[in-house]
């Protein structure tokens, strides 16, 4: 196994982004899983990180983090934000995208993130719930979202990222010849729980591995899947 504890990587490599974020995904109060959401959104396109965390800023300095605001915001307002937050190549779309999302949202749960969980059967029709808030959610804006919830919401229980695979194998917490997905979840979880971490707190520990997939990555882009 490697020789950093799991605790230990996540002090050096950050834990959940949405903390980076100022975004306390445990609170009681559901708007800040909303806020995660938008974040997710915005992560799940193919766009440099930063960008997408400056534009996610953007809409908090407006105040537009509810689907009660985005909505009243409009397109072109809408499209107004994604630019100021350098968002330019996806603006049209994201803008369009999001006034969709928060509708159907609106509608069919109230506005409600924590409504659409508590109405899923199991992980995976919660997953189907959301990718059918609108046109555009796939499955990476869904893993993004759901993964940072693993241990909060009871039915976030999205697959291992690719990334976070290929970094807990080069890490030394996974063997080399790690490739199922749920098997590696599972191991990971042991790991986190031996070196005596809440559970409540293993997307930290996914997030840190993320955050090393995505350096790899950089360093070798031939050799790490996204």
């Amino acid at each position: 196994m490697s020789g950093t504890a799991p605790g230990e990587l996540v002090k050096s490599r950050g834990g959940r982004y949405a903390g980076t974020l100022d975004i306390d995904l445990a609170a009681a109060d559901g708007g800040e899983r909303f806020k995660w959401f938008l974040a997710a959104v915005l992560y799940g396109t193919r766009i440099s990180e930063s960008l997408a965390t400056r534009t996610w800023r953007e809409f908090a300095v407006r105040d537009v983090l509810a689907p009660g605001r985005i909505v009243a915001t409009g397109w072109d307002g809408l499209v107004g934000i994604l630019d100021a937050g350098g968002y330019v190549r996806y603006d049209y779309k994201t803008a369009t995208k999001l006034l969709a999302i928060c509708a159907t949202l609106m509608e069919d749960y109230g506005g409600s993130l924590d409504a659409l969980h508590g109405t899923a059967a199991d992980p995976r029709d919660l997953e189907n719930r959301i990718k059918a808030l609108g046109k555009g959610i796939g499955d990476t804006t869904v893993d993004i979202f759901l993964r940072e919830l693993r241990g909060i919401w009871a039915k976030a229980d999205p697959p291992l990222s690719p990334l976070a695979l290929a970094a807990a194998v080069a890490l030394g917490y996974l063997r080399q010849d790690a490739h199922d997905p749920a098997r590696a979840l599972a191991r990971l979880r042991q790991l986190w729980a031996a070196d005596g971490q809440p559970a409540q707190d293993f997307a930290d520990f996914e997030a840190a591995l993320v955050r090393e997939g995505l350096r790899l990555r950089r360093q070798h882009p031939c050799k790490n899947c996204c």
